[in-house]
């Protein structure tokens, strides 16, 4: 646990007691802060009571005297209007900020890599994550999914801490100077809570501001907002390695047909194709942007090249999930709209698709061009019926209802076939027939294992670790 021991002998407020707002807690008190806490939760109150921390529903008598308040990055700063509590803070005369800025504020002296985007996030971590430790760097990973960034260990200046960072997390950290940073991409997302797309864009840039004037700026350049930014950053005299994805380009990294190049080169630096928790363009670009931060935090492609072809992927992300002889079990659960899924169905052939849930705005509309790629797609939950309709005759299909009987009746028609790739790709929410798409991933890993039987997974096994998060 990193302790925050600036507000000594003060009080300070936290709004919110999921992971991140439980953990500053813990962290405040360690440090001997007066912590006063509320979230509607009764007993995430008793969590953090139980920590030392006091339940005080906010008002300005139970709050007076904050020095500041520590907000849960799930609570509206700013839009679509500010929560209560923000007001609150701010006639009390107390400052908002995140847990982010917390561990920000303690200097740390490990190195600090900072990773953000709409898509992409959670893999490009995990995976410079996995080449730092390959190499045997002391790493801690985190911040907005996976470990909270006070729950890091103290590392030394050996060390380095890399943090997946979501807009609402930029929003309230000020003082952060990573020395790496990687913006990945950036489509329309959460602009509700941003007050629409420019407000989003301005997040994002925010944290390439605050990065230390020295720092590598590791940019996608293959949408048009982050393309503008590379462009803006290299005028601003920044250091700029740009990523492109198949094309060429003047200076930075390129991956064309799973090939990683310089962008001065003739020759190939690495061969991308082949591992199979790397599958499709878009983790080329998650592979293409942990290379280079890899590099600019001081490791040599010898020694990313071959922790590329180890890693083990995370859960619920194109997760091979077990293999039995030609077929493939692939669970892509965490594609919950057509966007996601369109990766997954542009990176295998012969799919027989498990497709279903609670449809998004748009439906699967988008997802045409990649149905040359599918064989047959098996139909479940809520949105089966409008799937099916839009599907008509230009595709094979069948209404399964449910995950089991679709993962019985694909691999039935992959053994038919003698081959193929199982694909839960659904394209959908969850919430109509699970929990959470963890869930609904879990359970088809189950399916695909008690179908194969233990010990026939393959040389890829079952991806187990995880981060992940909001955009």
């Amino acid at each position: 646990m990193i302790v925050i021991d600036t507000y000594r002998n003060k009080a300070v407020a936290v709004y919110g007691l999921g992971r991140t707002g439980l953990s500053a807690a813990r962290a405040l008190v360690a440090g001997g802060a007066r912590v006063l806490v509320w979230d509607d939760d009764p007993n995430r109150r008793r969590d953090a009571v139980a920590l030392g921390a006091e339940a005080a529903a906010p008002s300005p008598q139970a709050w007076a005297g904050i020095a500041a308040l520590i907000l849960s990055p799930g609570v509206p700063l700013t839009h679509p209007k500010p929560h209560m509590v923000v007001g609150l803070a701010e006639r009390l005369g107390a400052e908002v900020l995140g847990d982010v800025e917390l561990f920000a504020r303690t200097r740390p002296v490990a190195a600090v890599a900072a990773i953000t985007g709409t898509n992409g996030k959670s893999t490009t971590t995990s995976l410079l994550r996995h080449i730092l430790t390959t190499a045997g760097r002391a790493v801690q990973a985190g911040a907005n999914l996976g470990l909270p960034v006070l729950d890091f260990d103290n590392l030394d200046a050996a060390g380095t801490y890399v943090l997946e960072l979501s807009s609402y997390q930029i929003d309230l950290t000020m003082g952060l100077r990573p020395q790496v940073v990687a913006l990945l991409n950036i489509s329309p997302d959460h602009l509700d809570r941003h007050g629409g797309m420019d407000g989003y864009i301005t997040a994002k840039r925010r944290l390439l501001q605050m990065a230390d004037a020295k720092a590598v700026l590791v940019l996608g350049s293959d949408d048009e907002w982050s393309a503008r930014i590379c462009q803006d950053m290299r005028a601003a005299g920044r250091r700029v390695v740009e990523i492109a994805i198949g094309r060429e380009i003047n200076d930075g990294l390129s991956v064309r047909d799973g090939q990683l190049y310089r962008a001065a080169g003739a020759r190939p630096v690495a061969d991308l194709n082949g591992i199979e928790t790397l599958r499709g363009a878009h983790n080329w670009q998650n592979a293409a942007v942990a290379f280079a931060m890899a590099e600019a935090l001081g490791l040599t492609p010898v020694q990313i090249i071959p922790a590329l072809r180890t890693y083990p992927g995370l859960p619920h992300r194109m997760e091979v999930a077990a293999r039995q002889g030609n077929i493939l079990f692939v669970n892509d659960s965490k594609a919950t709209n057509a966007e996601a899924a369109a990766h997954a169905l542009a990176a295998y052939e012969n799919i027989f698709w498990i497709a279903g849930g609670i449809a998004k705005q748009g439906g699967i509309d988008t997802l045409a061009p990649s149905f040359p790629n599918i064989t047959k797609a098996f139909l479940i939950g809520e949105a089966a019926l409008s799937f099916a309709e839009k599907l008509g005759n230009g595709l094979e299909h069948e209404i399964s209802g449910d995950l089991a009987t679709a993962v019985r009746a694909a691999h039935a028609c992959a053994v038919a076939a003698r081959g193929g790739i199982v694909l839960l790709s659904p394209a959908c929410a969850s919430f109509d027939q699970f929990t959470s798409f963890e869930a609904r991933g879990d359970q088809f890993r189950a399916l695909a294992q008690d179908i194969v039987g233990d010990g026939d997974n393959g040389d890829n096994g079952v991806r187990r670790r995880a981060v992940g998060g909001l955009g």
